[in-house]
């Protein structure tokens, strides 16, 4: 048996996907019911003909792994574990819960696979718990390093991926990857998604940063592969395709038949931008759409190296024209 954390979210829908055309028996956490319907809904997008059928192999329990006794329930009989729960926010107000989500809960996560003799662990990191090179490639060796332009996200999952490294010191048998900004068949109002409504609405600034962008299916099947192997106590890179944001949001907005963005936003703008959404957040309550780190990581240029797991699984990943046409095509809202 099974056990998906963090399955509703667009990353944990493809994996329960891959997981359930095996024929695993899945059991998958969920708090909100009606995010399970959108499950449901991936399910049937990628299968039309068969999704009911598929969708029927998960064994949905309600649990939080910020409650200990939730989780074990959720672990009884458990033998491998995929760790996909989160939380993304870039908001300051946000840091001490995406702390606790991301550190604590993988800390609970980790405990309770140790205390109850959990087969495998794959975890679900992030790019952001790596550090980076300015202008060259970055791969699994680039140690993280804090500074006053490291984001509170990226605190979190440093801190998160620490709490794996711990188990695998006390015996867990665990394999880590980091994707990067993942694309998929979803909701528009998913996180990494949201660029895609975005361009929709009309997008005519482009920041001159770059980072990689990678398929949920991709991301899921290494994952997969990983935890079907004798691979342990390693990480990989999942990270898909490097490219400019420019040519990111002009290929999107060409297939939506959309203006391409064509005014490069300068950094004081940017600067200007981030302070005056602050303020409005703090007057309406509401997070703000921009904030510091995330004017910061527009402005970064990243490349990411995959030879890693290309090498030790034989991968090939979806080209970057067939991810956006999948998350254009299985919108879902």
């Amino acid at each position: 048996m099974i056990l998906v954390t963090g399955g509703t979210g667009l990353l944990g829908s493809h994996l329960l996907l891959q997981l359930t055309l095996k024929g695993s028996k899945v059991r998958a956490i969920y708090r909100d019911v009606q995010r399970v319907e959108r499950v449901r809904n991936v399910f049937r997008y990628y299968h039309s003909d068969r999704y009911e059928e598929l969708f029927s192999q998960i064994q949905w329990i309600k649990g939080d792994i910020l409650d200990l006794s939730s989780l074990e329930e959720a672990m009884f009989e458990i033998d491998e574990v995929y760790h996909c729960a989160g939380m993304v926010s870039f908001a300051t107000t946000d840091f001490k819960k995406v702390m606790k989500v991301n550190r604590e809960g993988t800390a609970n996560v980790v405990n309770c696979c140790l205390a109850l003799g959990i087969r495998k662990l794959c975890h679900v990191s992030s790019t952001a718990a790596l550090g980076y090179i300015e202008n060259g490639i970055t791969n699994e060796l680039v140690s993280w390093k804090n500074g006053p332009e490291v984001s509170g996200y990226s605190v979190s999952k440093y801190s998160a991926e620490k709490e794996v490294w711990r188990g695998i010191e006390e015996g867990l048998n665990a394999v880590i990857v980091n994707p990067c900004v993942i694309f998929g068949a979803g909701s528009w109002d998913e996180s990494s998604l949201a660029i895609f409504k975005t361009v929709h609405k009309g997008l005519k600034f482009y920041t001159p940063g770059s980072n990689s962008f990678v398929d949920a299916r991709d991301v899921a099947t290494i994952m997969v592969q990983l935890m079907q192997s004798d691979i342990k106590s390693e990480r990989f890179l999942c990270t898909g395709e490097n490219m400019s944001f420019k040519e990111l949001t002009s290929r999107i907005a060409e297939k939506m038949n959309k203006p391409t963005p064509h005014l490069s936003t300068p950094r004081w703008l940017a600067g200007i931008g981030w302070r005056v959404a602050a303020l409005l957040s703090l007057v309406t309550g509401k997070k703000p759409l921009i904030t510091k780190d995330t004017v910061s990581s527009a402005f970064k240029k990243i490349s990411y190296d995959t030879t890693k797991v290309r090498e030790a699984l034989s991968f090939t990943f979806h080209s970057a024209n067939d991810t956006i046409d999948n998350a254009l095509k299985g919108r879902i809202d």
